[in-house]
């Protein structure tokens, strides 16, 4: 039978678990080599420059710009606050005088005696990276951050939104197949990341982030739902910056998919034990995948044996033959599930007029469609 191979999403019950938590500038490392740190634990530090406020100083005070630096009530590199005075004319024979207060927090950071403007620097804004998932700290980078290890579960999606959230799992659907709708979202699911089946609605997305759930985990979601959520359409791009104030991942695809087997025991074994979830995504040149990690701190260890020795057993890792189970992971089709149908061994060409290893997947009442090897991933379970 002719084979072949192609990778597909991450789904295991116990892996030896890496991050990289680093900083977008030089900044200062919190931790150190060998610390033990939570999730939601401060790593690394930095500030950026505040924001730039212009003033109009002489205009305001109805003076010249060389009569501005005797009329300042404060010092290039004072500290100010906001509405405190920073400068007042003299007014006439002492009275009528005007005075100009400052319109942020920050420093007055220069004062022109030929342009009569003020420049306002608005307080440091500092930026911290949290630790993400608990662990340990198994190197520092001086400046930038740190990696930080856990032996832990993981399960990747195929695409997700929003970005970093922590919470327990909080199984909403007792079967993968089962649709997760808004009657199943309770007020108890506040901060917790939600475990559904297949199909997620949006009336459920709208009723998870009005309770304060911290994430959704689905099988699907139609991408007008989607759509509907984001107040725009999204295409394929990079996701993980949206403030939806909730995070999404789908761990298969568009439209009514159940979540798979393997997926769901894992997730509902889990059910009460803390995760760490983000859903950023990056479909084209460096792929990025929205994930769940389970930190396994604590756990029995013959608990997942049973899921573990799912995962060795069934297909060889990696092969595709007539009858697995992928996804079409590139446009025009992308989010597709089928079977595979076909491995022609000859390359064909493609509307491009490129020549590559195809196969045929067969999709649910839609027949036959030919993809390129290489836009294609396994879906385990």
């Amino acid at each position: 039978m002719a084979k072949a191979y192609t990778p597909g999403l991450k789904v295991s019950a116990r892996t030896k678990h890496r991050v990289r938590r680093l900083l977008p500038v030089p900044g200062e490392v919190r931790v150190t080599r060998g610390e033990r740190v939570s999730a939601e634990q401060v790593v690394a530090e930095t500030f950026t420059e505040g924001e730039v406020t212009p003033m109009k100083l002489a205009t305001l005070l109805g003076c010249t710009p060389k009569e501005l630096p005797a009329l300042l009530l404060k010092k290039v590199g004072d500290s100010v606050r906001k509405d405190e005075p920073i400068a007042r004319s003299k007014g006439i024979f002492g009275l009528g005088k005007t005075e100009v207060k400052s319109s942020v927090d920050g420093v007055l950071e220069s004062v022109s005696d030929s342009s009569g403007m003020a420049i306002l620097r608005g307080e440091k804004v500092p930026i911290r990276v949290l630790a993400y998932m608990p662990g340990a700290v198994v190197e520092v980078l001086p400046g930038e951050g740190v990696i930080i290890e856990n032996d832990a579960s993981l399960v990747q999606g195929i695409f997700g939104v929003g970005g970093e959230a922590f919470g327990t799992i909080s199984l909403a659907c007792k079967s993968r197949d089962e649709d997760l709708h808004e009657d199943l979202i309770t007020p108890a699911m506040k901060g917790t990341v939600v475990v559904g089946g297949a199909r997620v609605t949006a009336a459920a997305v709208r009723k998870a982030r009005q309770v304060g759930a911290a994430a959704v985990v689905a099988g699907g979601i139609d991408d007008q739902d989607l759509k509907e959520f984001l107040g725009y359409d999204l295409g394929v791009a990079i996701t993980g910056s949206e403030k939806t104030g909730l995070t999404i991942v789908i761990t298969e695809g568009f439209g009514d998919i159940a979540m798979a087997r393997r997926t769901f025991a894992l997730l509902a074994a889990h059910a009460g034990r803390g995760a760490s979830v983000n859903g950023a995504t990056q479909i084209r040149a460096g792929v990025m995948r929205p994930e769940i990690v389970i930190p396994l701190d604590g756990v029995d260890a013959s608990k997942l044996a049973g899921l573990e020795a799912a995962a060795d057993s069934g297909r060889e890792a990696g092969v595709l033959e007539i009858g697995t189970l992928v996804r079409v992971i590139r446009d025009p089709h992308f989010g597709v599930i089928g079977t595979v149908a076909a491995l022609p061994e000859k390359p064909a060409v493609l509307g491009s007029g490129s020549k590559a290893r195809v196969l045929e997947v067969s999709v649910e009442n839609a027949g036959r469609i030919t993809v390129p090897r290489a836009n294609v991933e396994l879906i385990e379970g």
